[in-house]
């Protein structure tokens, strides 16, 4: 999939912050349009959710050649990203200081773009009113550690049972950290006018299904029946009540086992020994010699980094994960942001 000659001219010519937003927008566009979800009469479940997997894949290789260029000719772009990219850290600080009364932040662990159109369809079919719905950046390395201290929370398990004190950005916040069915979430939510709850799905699922054999093909069909739960959205019921809801997410995630495989031995050795099988690395003693270079040593708010830029991966024990985050690839750093109320 191509590219325009006009898109590619902007990405080319124009300043960095323009360029992330024209970025990110571009992936907006293409990961939030409508899906056909509806179940035809001649499929069975399953057939809807390979159909379906097929559609995600091929709106994550349409944004393969931004990938490409972030990798190459626009890799100085990186150094860029935090000063340029408006990132959901700063978003979400901004939202809940300026939103008055009853609020809330429901934050899905590796919720990425992909999964969009479902949050969107359901709002709709069940009478939310959409405040806002657009993308946003995560921290670098785009990681749940990193998201967290962008707020002020020491980890994601500080949140836990309203344990992250005072010192935090989200200012009033009743907070949680919860790896429990919807159902449960809903009934632990009291009469708090401010709650923050960090929801561990589906990034505990992203990494079970990184393992060899599985991936994307198994995971879209977990998303379409969770994301069109009864239960998911009596929790979202729950805590819209009396209270205007923000859902967005740490970071999104690489479908890795989509990505084509590094064949220099050379480099495919400097990678495994920096990465081991991972997108990013607190090693940066060394820099490789490429350039374009196969990796990108940056110093972000989150401290001095090594990270794995595009779509690139190689043979390591115990074998390459097929979905995975931490690196610099688009849907790695782009993640939701849509607000509702009943």
């Amino acid at each position: 999939m191509q590219i325009s000659l006009d898109f590619m001219q902007k990405l080319q010519s124009g300043d960095a912050a323009q360029v992330w937003s024209d970025i990110l927008a571009y992936a907006w566009e293409i990961c939030s349009a409508p899906l056909n979800m509806a179940q035809d009469i001649s499929e069975d479940a399953a057939e809807t959710g390979t159909r379906i997997a097929s559609e995600i894949t091929k709106r994550d290789r349409k944004l393969a050649p931004i990938d490409l260029f972030l990798a190459t000719a626009g890799w100085e772009l990186w150094a860029e990203y935090e000063r340029s990219a408006d990132r959901a850290a700063e978003k979400l600080t901004a939202w809940w200081a300026k939103t008055k009364g009853g609020k809330a932040v429901l934050l899905l662990d590796a919720l990425s773009l992909r999964e969009v159109p479902w949050l969107l369809e359901q709002a709709e079919k069940r009478g939310y009113r959409l405040h806002r719905a657009e993308v946003a950046g995560a921290e670098l390395p785009a990681d749940t550690t990193a998201f967290a201290k962008a707020l002020g929370f020491s980890s994601r398990s500080a949140l836990e049972n309203n344990g992250a004190g005072k010192s935090h950005r989200m200012t009033g916040a009743f907070t949680d950290s919860v790896n429990l069915p919807w159902e449960d979430c809903a009934d632990s939510i009291q009469a708090q006018p401010q709650c923050f709850l960090w929801h561990h799905w589906p990034d505990e699922r992203i990494h079970q299904m990184g393992e060899a054999g599985k991936g994307i093909s198994a995971l879209v069909p977990e998303m379409m029946e969770q994301l069109g739960s009864d239960g998911f959205w009596k929790l979202v019921e729950v805590m819209s009540t009396g209270r205007r809801l923000l859902i967005t997410s740490d970071h999104g995630y690489a479908v890795s086992g989509n990505f084509p495989d590094v064949d220099n031995k050379e480099q495919a050795a400097y990678l495994k020994k920096f990465f081991k099988a991972r997108r990013w690395s607190d090693d940066c003693e060394e820099s490789g010699k490429w350039v374009p270079p196969i990796d990108l040593i940056l110093e972000t708010t989150h401290g001095r980094k090594r990270f794995v830029p595009g779509r690139r991966k190689w043979k390591s024990q115990g074998g390459y994960p097929t979905l995975t985050h931490g690196g610099l690839s688009v849907l790695e750093v782009a993640v939701p942001f849509i607000e509702l109320s009943r």
